[in-house]
């Protein structure tokens, strides 16, 4: 776009008009090259969060971010489950955990995420915590997801463009559109099931994924809060088939499994949710395996495994029960700490 220039972006938003794809698209890009200033960058995501983001807006957003990204190829189907976060429960690492039980059932899990930004532990800090190597590079993630099952995009390690953001973002100390971009961005262009804690954000993202030519994803907000597929309540799930978006609420026991509270999901630091996800993972029942369970089993359905909840489930359940749950963490993370220690 040759005639950009802040004031046509920022005008429009601060009247509370939204711009175009393209507009949005380059307004990241001049962000993400450090040719924004910080008073650019900071006025743009205030504006936006005041007007409330668009669709094509968010579209043009995650197009620029991924071009500026590290992507990969991979030669089949893969998945990811991961969450806005911010939902301030402090919950153990659901999805994470539920990516091993995935994986375990034949998923290919090209995982995405980072440390904790307001929670105790993120997926980066767990899967430190478990001793994987988090500095892996595009050729060893790809190889570790081929061969186990199981491959981690460190983010800042596939975004690092991202870098010209992140003090701005800490200064603003409020939530920003790149909040909710950060999960539309998988570096391996993996089906994914989102969990967002805002109901709003949830229809948004699916018709973001829908509008850059997804061909299968599921969007999913626990009406507690969580962003994740609850079992405190009610979940309302987005999904998106060729196109077609649908929107269902699901309760616990549609997944078969009981209701629990907040407070029998809460978890702590890395080795504490260590402890957790090895607990679920070697097959001991409770509300950490029923939440890991359903939240495994939109990804199961998005890699063909299964053509609904129903079936997910059961073959969730024969992930852990099998032992092949526990196998994928096993031999991931011994395949991540060789090619670790072949590149140090």
């Amino acid at each position: 776009m040759d005639d950009f220039s802040w004031p046509t972006v920022l005008g429009p938003l601060t009247n509370g008009e939204n711009i175009t794809r393209e507009q949005a698209a380059c307004a990241v890009s001049e962000i993400m090259t450090g040719n924004a200033t910080a008073a650019q960058t900071a006025a743009f995501l205030a504006a936006l969060r005041t007007k409330k983001e668009s669709a094509e807006e968010m579209a043009g957003m995650v197009d620029a971010m991924m071009k500026a990204a590290v992507t990969v190829d991979l030669a089949g189907t893969a998945v990811d489950i991961v969450g806005t976060g911010g939902d301030g429960f402090g919950t153990f690492n659901i999805s994470t955990t539920a990516a091993f039980i995935a994986a375990g059932a034949g998923a290919s899990v090209a995982k995405h995420g980072n440390r904790a930004a307001s929670s105790k532990t993120g997926s980066a800090d767990l899967l430190e915590a478990f001793g994987f190597d988090l500095e892996l590079g595009p050729d060893d993630v790809v190889a570790m997801i081929e061969e186990t099952g199981f491959g981690f995009f460190f983010a800042p390690r596939f975004h690092p463009a991202m870098r010209h953001v992140g003090p701005v973002r800490g200064e603003l100390g409020i939530r920003t559109v790149f909040n909710f971009l950060g999960p539309l961005c998988n570096p391996a262009g993996a089906r994914m099931s989102i969990g967002t804690s805002d109901p709003e954000m949830a229809r948004l993202m699916i018709d973001v994924l829908a509008s850059r030519g997804v061909d299968r994803a599921f969007v999913v907000h626990g009406e507690d809060g969580l962003d994740e597929v609850t079992t405190t309540g009610p979940t309302r799930i987005f999904r998106l088939v060729e196109g077609e978006v649908t929107e269902a609420e699901f309760t616990p026991e549609d997944f078969g499994v009981q209701r629990a509270t907040i407070s029998d999901l809460v978890g702590g630091d890395p080795e504490e949710n260590v402890a957790i996800t090895r607990d679920v993972l070697n097959g001991i029942e409770g509300p950490h395996r029923d939440i890991a369970l359903i939240n495994a089993a939109p990804a199961i359905v998005l890699a063909d495994l299964a053509p609904g909840f129903e079936a997910a489930m059961d073959i969730a359940v024969e992930s852990i029960d099998s032992g092949a749950a526990l196998d994928s963490l096993v031999s991931a993370l011994a395949m991540s700490r060789a090619l670790g220690k072949a590149s140090s």
